[in-house]
């Protein structure tokens, strides 16, 4: 079995490619045997069994006592080793926290890499609603507020690059889907300071959010609530001067982090 470069030019290295998408499978699938998890990913189970031992040996794949394999919290520490890398995370994770004990609602932090949305950060009050969104997700920018926010600090050449790249795929039957909607609706959170998702990523849940002003990063923030309490006229009157203000605070101390 080749397990070498291969690809145009050699760009990539196979062995490598065949185990992360081994580990993509068992993220979205959680565990598996092997002949599953070849039939998931089509590649011979030969294949999937050593890449899964030397995953193993290296302690990012667990055996299970019914021989399936799930991948290992070695992942968690890796993720939470890397988030304490971004000093933004440092300066804007307590002004999130009082954001969201303030307004009863889960705030958040959402940082754009690689031209999508990551939920950097998610604090939750008692009382407030949980999308059940794990800290670390990955979503297109057009699903949410946080992600729209994102999108308007972006140039034109990178919007048009993020609809080329991922296309405009629905989450709901609210999500914006062709391209001139979505450049409307940048240029409307341009104007206004603020993004709004109405149900366009998770049905009966809307959220605000408002791009932070910080050097070198693409980052912004957000409250999250159900729709019969996110209502329009709370986000123009509480919840964006609630975001605005924190956005403000994180600001000036991540320029004197």
């Amino acid at each position: 079995m080749n397990e070498g470069n291969s690809g145009p030019a050699g760009n990539h290295i196979e062995a490598v490619q065949k185990s992360f998408t081994l580990v993509e499978a068992l993220a979205e699938h959680h565990a598996m045997g092997i002949s599953e998890l070849g039939r998931t990913v089509d590649l011979p189970k030969s294949t999937v069994d050593v890449h899964l031992r030397t995953l193993e040996e290296l302690g990012y794949v667990v055996r299970t006592d019914d021989d399936a394999y799930r991948l290992s919290l070695q992942f968690l520490e890796h993720g939470g080793r890397i988030r304490k890398q971004i000093d933004l995370y440092h300066v804007a994770r307590p002004q999130v926290d009082k954001l969201s004990n303030s307004v009863g609602e889960v705030a958040t932090i959402g940082y754009e890499e690689r031209y999508q949305r990551v939920l950097l950060h998610r604090t939750e009050p008692i009382e407030g609603l949980s999308d059940n969104a794990p800290v670390g997700q990955i979503n297109r920018l057009h699903w949410t507020a946080l992600g729209k926010a994102l999108l308007s600090q972006l140039s034109a050449e990178e919007i048009d690059h993020v609809i080329e790249t991922f296309e405009l795929p629905q989450a709901t039957d609210r999500t914006i889907t062709d391209r001139e909607s979505l450049l409307e609706e940048v240029d409307r959170i341009r104007e206004q300071g603020y993004a709004v998702e109405d149900e366009e990523h998770i049905q009966g849940v809307r959220s605000v959010a408002v791009p932070l002003d910080v050097d070198d990063e693409n980052a912004a923030i957000s409250t999250v609530g159900p729709k019969h309490r996110v209502t329009t006229d709370r986000i123009e009157t509480e919840l964006v001067e609630a975001l605005r203000e924190t956005a403000n605070v994180i600001a000036l101390k991540y320029e004197h982090y």
